[in-house]
This record gives C-alpha cells, structure tokens and sequence, in this order.
C-alpha cells in the first residue's frame, strides 16, 4: 500500500508541476501581449485557457482518487491537501492572464504610450508575478519552507506599484482626456496583477503548511513575522 500511495503523489506532483509551467507560460505571454499589444500572442492564452481548465479538473479528480482509495494521513494528507488548493489558485491564475490579455485584444490604441509605461512600472511589475510563482515552485521542488516564506515579501512590490498605478492614470487622464477608457482598461491589469500575487502568497502559504504544518492563512504573515515565530 505504501508504494502505491508514494507512486501517486509522485504522479501527482508531476501534474501540478506541469500545471504550473502552462500558467506560468500564460502569464508570461499575457504580460508580453499587454507591453507589444500583440493581439495574435493575446488570442493564444485565449486558447490555451481551455487546457488550464481542463488540467485543473483532472488534477481535482485525482486527488479525490488518492483520498478515497488511499486514506493518506500525516505528511502524506498534508501534501495531498497542498496540492488541491495550489491546483485552485493556479487555475485563478490562468483566469488573470485571460483577463490581462483580453486588455491586448480589445485595445484600440495603435500603441502604448513608452513614457506612461515606464512611470506606471508595469513591467517590472509583470517580471515580478513572474519571480513569485517560479519561485514558490522551487520551493515546492526542494520543499524549502525559507523559499516559500520569501515570496510573502515579494507580493508587498505589487501592492505598492498597483496604488501608484491609480494616481498615475488619474493624472493622466487629466492631461489626455480622450484616453479614459483606455485608462480604466489599463487600471483593470494592474487589479489583476496585484491578485496573482495574492495567490501565489496563497501558494507559498500551502507550501509552507505542507513542509512545517505550519497555517499561516489569516495569520498576517510576512517573511519577517515568520522568522520571529520560528525562533
């Protein structure tokens, strides 16, 4: 029974691991649409939506298989458990790359202002969605709780960039009045961004559950707080 079980979640693992890498790949993309306004590269991770879907529900199921035919406990259940709910927030963010390349798709601008871009940081903040989920999963891969903790720091860069967006746009605005909608279309990126990295916190918080045992859900948990109640 036991080797069985260990085949499973070793099967398992090799799914999510391969989940991650086609949202990862989403996002990249979705990001990529958003900065060139490539409308061919945003249909893509319209398309590709569908596979996030449907790995999300087989990856459901087969956690149900394991806990239903192997009754796992301990560090076993933990990981199961891990598992499901990083499956959940990596289909959330399949969805908010969707969204962020809908923007790419609908967008009627011939092309993105360069100098509004560069103030508004919206590719640093991209490349930082980016750094969180690849290295909340080689926290999973080398099941390093410091790794996972240090995405919580991380998510504290999006939060700000999305505030100073709103500010900058409003002034924009301002000055361009004829490029609201294109402003509040924009504003919408931003929102989605700053809620991957929400989930990816999500992740690293399951990671963390599944190593240490440890819940930090509702426990406002950053990599500093962490540290102090390890000591």
């Amino acid at each position: 029974m036991v080797k069985f079980i260990e085949s499973e979640l070793v099967l398992l693992k090799k799914e999510i691991d391969e989940m991650w890498t086609l949202v990862y790949n989403q996002l990249e993309r979705a990001g990529d649409a958003v900065l060139t306004l490539d409308r061919k590269l945003a249909q893509q991770v319209l398309v590709r939506e569908r596979r996030v879907n449907a790995f999300e529900l087989k990856i459901d199921s087969d956690v149900e298989d394991v806990i239903a035919l192997y009754n796992p406990v301990a560090v076993d259940l933990r990981f199961v458990l891990a598992m499901l709910k990083i499956n959940t927030n990596l289909e959330r963010l399949g969805d908010f790359a969707e969204g962020v390349a809908r923007f790419a798709i609908n967008c009627n601008e011939p092309a993105l202002d360069a100098d509004l871009i560069k103030q508004l940081r919206l590719e640093e903040m991209i490349s930082q969605v980016l750094a969180m989920l690849e290295q909340a999963k080689q926290a999973l891969q080398e099941e390093s709780q410091e790794l996972a903790t240090a995405v919580f720091a991380k998510d504290q860069l999006l939060d700000e960039i999305n505030a100073d967006a709103t500010t900058v746009l409003a002034d924009y605005i301002n000055r361009c009045p004829e490029s609201t909608l294109f402003c509040l279309n924009l504003i919408s990126v931003f929102r989605k961004l700053e809620r991957a990295g929400d989930h990816i916190t999500n992740i690293a918080e399951e990671i963390v559950f599944f190593i240490d045992a440890k819940v930090l859900k509702h426990s406002g948990k950053t990599d500093e707080n962490y540290s102090e109640d390890k000591k």
